[in-house]
């Protein structure tokens, strides 16, 4: 049998959490940590069908952790 490939919701909410997760992992490289990143999908519930995209939702952060976003940001930029 061949298995049945994943279910196009399945697999945007996947590639969020894995975009999510490298994220997350860059960021505590550079000391930083953004505790209430998640992911977000467009649907209300679990009930309906298919989902075009699903979006890492960064959260917030406080005025420091801002600005050392911007400090590595811009070492990143300048190479």
């Amino acid at each position: 049998m061949t298995p049945t490939p994943p279910a196009p919701r399945t697999v945007k909410v996947q590639e969020a959490l894995a975009a999510r997760d490298a994220l997350a992992t860059a960021l505590s490289r550079a000391g930083i940590q953004l505790p209430a990143m998640d992911i977000r999908t467009p649907w209300a519930d679990d009930r309906k069908a298919e989902a075009q995209y699903a979006l890492v939702h960064l959260g917030v952060c406080s005025a420091p952790v801002a600005l050392m976003l911007a400090d590595v940001i811009t070492k990143g930029i300048a190479g």
